[in-house]
């Protein structure tokens, strides 16, 4: 499970002119489901996600969670985070997860961040969305829970 972590000011999705997500300061997370993911990678990231200390403290440091400074997350489901560009213009996307797997993945992850106490909002999987991000720092990091275990 691959995930993209950006530190907002600001975050919202649109589906068919509709806004069905949005929040203030906290973290917009663009996940993709990939090949062989399970409950436990989703867990793995939510936990991780939830506990990154990736806001300011007093002093300025990298040193608070999105918990620790009330802030919420908006979760988007991203499957072409598994775009394989090596061959050709044309990503193959053979690594990422059939939908109906990915969307129970996605969902868990989601559900795992509520249980974790962080106010979430999401978009609609499998539809076309419109994300604004309003990137604070910018802070932007990159997870792979094939590469944490």
């Amino acid at each position: 499970m691959r995930a993209v972590v950006q530190r907002v000011q600001r975050g919202s999705v649109t589906v068919n002119d509709t806004i069905v997500g949005q929040i203030d300061k906290g973290l917009v997370v663009l996940l993709g489901v990939g090949q062989g993911d399970t409950v436990e990678d989703a867990r793995y990231l939510a936990d991780k996600i939830t506990q990154l200390r990736i806001f300011s403290d007093e002093q300025d440091k990298l040193n608070l969670s999105v918990q620790d400074v009330g802030g919420s997350v908006l979760a988007i489901s991203q499957f072409t985070l598994y775009g394989d560009c090596r061959k050709g213009r044309r990503p193959g996307y053979s690594q990422a997860a059939p939908p109906g797997e990915a969307k129970e993945l996605y969902e868990c992850f989601v559900q795992r961040l509520k249980c974790n106490g962080l106010p979430t909002a999401t978009g609609v999987f499998q539809e076309h969305m419109v994300v604004e991000i309003i990137n604070d720092g910018p802070v932007t990091l990159l997870l792979d829970s094939k590469k944490n275990f």
